[in-house]
């Protein structure tokens, strides 16, 4: 038994990570990782980034918390610049993306009671993760992330992704909304079609659904556009962000417009924490340098290099399935489990992960160098080749 005071959440742990700094993090016994996970597409902007360090430390010296009773300077602006970049109308903020999916998900039901629904229902996808709050976990499309935390709350189907048929399939009387990541990170780095998102807007349209895209871990440039429905050309009535937002701080959104921007009114929804001075203003600066350095064209340009070679070096193994990817989030695919794989590219000074239990997942920082990308590929390459 260990003798850690800490709830054995997340299994073994024998590396302790002390500092970071660009695309790299130290370890305490000094051995250093380039990073191709980014903290699980977390610090996009890698580690003690000389805005968000200097925000969080400007803002310390003035006003870490106030509650929301009162206006927040760093919230207005940063939900300004928000709603510019998405196309949305207004936000709320969280403390992290499961509770800015709660927040889409009360606006979904309160949208179908207010149209006479009493048993609002919402359509999400096979293999999603929407996260592990009652509701969120709920939503998710993943049996065994669920399983000891029955019964759940109701009012959720789960269909396959990608697959426009099944939804219509599914549909009933009472549903008022569809929920899906535009591509799905913890099922395996799931592409769905180029259009796919286009007929979830015309489903939504033409049946009065809420169209909420989750992107928690899509979001914030990951994809090659600051939000991954920017690439259909199309808005959502609701999205979430989280995740990268924040650059390491914890913070989340749910961000709504049209028929969906003023269904939570005073007393319907709230939280202590989120949005205050200090996460957001971490949050602005976060997004104002990708913004500002158009970090979303460099991710897109990376990820496509980066899956040209990952096609061309294992064009001829026999254990790849499929090579995947949009921007700087890629998923490889073997034919069998291959967890082991994190623990040796550890070895070799790489970090990863292995989601879906068989795709190694690679979400590095937004601002890796093109020698650093070519690391990453090499030693996964290596490892897989092995």
């Amino acid at each position: 038994m260990s003798d850690s005071a800490l709830m054995n959440t997340y299994g073994e742990r024998t590396t302790t990570l002390v500092k970071g700094d660009g695309a790299y993090l130290w370890d305490s016994e000094g051995n250093r990782y380039l990073d191709a996970l980014s903290g699980i597409a977390v610090c996009g902007l890698g580690y003690n980034h000389p805005a968000v360090t200097r925000a969080i430390a400007e803002q310390a010296e003035k006003l870490i918390h106030c509650s929301n009773l009162y206006l927040i300077e760093p919230q207005q602006a940063l939900g300004k610049i928000l709603v510019d970049a998405s196309g949305m109308e207004k936000v709320f903020f969280s403390n992290s993306g499961a509770e800015a999916n709660e927040a889409a998900l009360k606006i979904a039901r309160k949208f179908g009671q207010q149209k006479g629904t009493s048993h609002p229902h919402v359509i999400t996808a096979d293999r999603s993760f929407h996260g592990r709050t009652m509701a969120t976990l709920s939503a998710t499309g993943n049996t065994k992330v669920k399983q000891g935390f029955e019964p759940l709350v109701e009012g959720f189907s789960h269909v396959p992704f990608n697959d426009i048929d099944a939804i219509k399939a599914a549909a009933t009387a009472n549903t008022v909304a569809i929920m899906v990541e535009p591509v799905q990170g913890e099922g395996g780095v799931n592409v769905p079609a180029a259009d796919y998102l286009n007929a979830l807007r015309e489903l939504c349209d033409s049946n009065d659904w809420l169209l909420i895209l989750d992107e928690i871990q899509t979001g914030n440039g990951r994809t090659g556009r600051f939000f991954a429905y920017q690439h259909n050309n199309i808005l959502p009535d609701v999205v979430t962000t989280a995740k990268g937002l924040g650059n390491g701080v914890p913070i989340g959104a749910c961000l709504a417009r049209g028929k969906a921007a003023e269904i939570l009114q005073p007393g319907n929804h709230g939280s202590t924490f989120g949005g205050n001075p200090l996460v957001c203003n971490a949050g602005l600066a976060a997004t104002q340098t990708l913004l500002e350095q158009d970090l979303m064209t460099r991710a897109a340009s990376l990820g496509e290099m980066m899956l040209t070679q990952f096609r061309e070096s294992l064009s001829d193994v026999a254990c790849v399935v499929d090579i995947r990817g949009k921007g700087l989030m890629i998923g490889i695919e073997l034919d069998q489990p291959c967890g082991d794989l994190v623990a040796q590219a550890k070895q070799k000074g790489v970090l990863i992960n292995v989601t879906a239990g068989n795709t190694i997942r690679l979400l590095p920082p937004l601002i890796i160098s093109d020698e650093q990308a070519r690391t990453i590929v090499d030693t996964v390459v290596d490892l897989i080749k092995q």
